[in-house]
């Protein structure tokens, strides 16, 4: 493991970015994004670190982030474990707080999004100068794989009723793998009400209020490797009570 630090000099070396990820039971997929991501930042040459946030996860997962720290340094994997599970708006809060960098990369740890797509998400920003880049299922050529057709389907039909009732300009609301600008981060996160699936898509909706600008890239959305899918029944009513209280309030 010696041979870890790339041998590329840092781009843009006063740019770094946190990548914050939220845990729980992830045991068997954490290594495999933690060596993803390693690998892309180490090819691309982008300053970074990667925040895991556990919940206190009762499979293990703390012990093998702490093996995985071990193994890449303590300056590039930072533990800010919690004592139990407490959603994924105050992950977020408790993660920008110990974050150094001047932005911030939300993602899943489930393998359900690829590191490979981090440096497309840096340039788009850098291009545009954007608030925001979020990953996109539905725009060029994005896509869904590993769903079977019933969580396709609500997946587009969510998405469908977000854009015909809020009108937000982007065009994947409930996806959860994007880049922001800390300071728009910490704004937006405090402005949002909602828990759940319903928050990521506040989080766009809340965006276009304060005239934050969006960037899209095309991601390949991969159902996850390991574990069970946290999507039933209780999240899909939560999504629409959700959806209705950012209509009547936005």
């Amino acid at each position: 493991m010696a041979s870890r630090k790339t041998s590329l000099p840092n781009r843009d070396s006063e740019d770094k970015y946190s990548i914050l990820l939220p845990t729980y039971n992830e045991r068997e997929n954490l290594p495999l994004i933690v060596w993803l991501l390693v690998k892309y930042f180490g090819e691309s040459g982008y300053n970074y670190e990667v925040i895991i946030i556990d919940d206190g996860s009762p499979d293990g997962t703390l012990g093998v982030a702490e093996q995985l720290q071990k193994i890449y340094g303590e300056d590039k994997i930072l533990l800010r474990p919690r004592a139990k599970k407490l959603g994924l708006g105050t992950a977020y809060i408790h993660g920008i707080k110990h974050a150094t960098g001047n932005f911030i990369i939300i993602m899943d740890a489930d393998l359900s999004h690829h590191p490979k797509f981090i440096p497309e998400f840096i340039e788009k920003q850098k291009e545009g100068d954007y608030d925001l880049v979020s990953g996109t299922r539905y725009k060029g050529n994005g896509g869904v794989y590993g769903w079977d057709l019933r969580r396709k389907l609500i997946s587009r039909g969510a998405n469908f009723l977000t854009q015909v009732l809020l009108r937000p300009g982007a065009s994947d609301l409930t996806g959860s793998f994007r880049l922001y600008k800390k300071e728009v981060l910490e704004s937006l996160v405090e402005r949002c009400v909602s828990k759940g699936y319903v928050f990521q898509m506040e989080m766009i909706v809340r965006a276009r209020q304060l005239n934050y600008s969006i960037g899209e890239v095309p991601i390949s959305f991969v159902d996850r490797v390991y574990g069970e899918s946290k999507l039933g029944g209780n999240e899909i009513v939560s999504f629409v009570k959700g959806l209705i209280t950012l209509f009547a309030t936005t």
